[in-house]
Parts: C-alpha cells; sequence; structure tokens
C-alpha cells in the first residue's frame, strides 16, 4: 500500500495546501530555507513512491497504477516547489542585498 495516496482527492488537496502555505510562509517571512523544506519533503515522497514500486513487483499489480499516479503529482509538487524556491530565493536576495543562489530564471521573474 503507499505511503501517501495522492489519488485521492483529499490527500492531493492537502498537500498542495501545505506546499502553498510554505510558500506564502517563506515569501512573506522573505527565507528561501521553508520552500526548499517544502523541495525536500516532495523530493522524498518521490523516492518514497518509487521504491515501493519496485519492492511491491508483480504481486501487488493494483497498487502499481495508484503509486505511478501518485508519482506523477510528486513530479508536478516538486516542479512547484523548485520554481518557487529560486522565486523566493530571489526575493530573499533582493530584500538582504546579498547574492542569489541562481539567476538563471531573472527574464521569467521580470515577466511576473
Amino acid at each position: 500500500m503507499p505511503v501517501i495516496d495522492l489519488t485521492e482527492p483529499l490527500i492531493t488537496l492537502l498537500c498542495l495546501a501545505g506546499i502553498v502555505c510554505a510558500i506564502f510562509l517563506g515569501h512573506e517571512l522573505k527565507r528561501a530555507v521553508i520552500p526548499a523544506i517544502a523541495l525536500v519533503l516532495c523530493i522524498a515522497l518521490l523516492v518514497v513512491h518509487t521504491a515501493q514500486l519496485y519492492i511491491f513487483g508483480d504481486s501487488y499489480e493494483v497498487y502499481k497504477s495508484v503509486i505511478s499516479t501518485s508519482m506523477l503529482y510528486d513530479f508536478g509538487f516538486v516542479l512547484i516547489t523548485y520554481l518557487s524556491y529560486l522565486w523566493i530565493d530571489d526575493v530573499e536576495a533582493k530584500y538582504r542585498n546579498k547574492k542569489s543562489i541562481d539567476n538563471s530564471l531573472d527574464w521569467f521573474w521580470s515577466k511576473i
């Protein structure tokens, strides 16, 4: 059985709400570490789902589709949290007058 079944709408909404809260809190406090924690948790969830896909094997055919769908959601959450981490890192760097970790998305942030 999957650790967190992201095919359930309520679980998906709760995970998304947690990610949005982490992004909002990181933006308000101007700390990039808060979305970085959410990013690490999303990556850990992706690793756990991937491990479960290989551990279950052929005996749990029903769970393979559930875990595969959950992995797709995990990839989406990783993308959202990674982009938000880069954005809040840029906000924090401008607020504290320090060098940002990565300035490769400056063209994207200028359009927003």
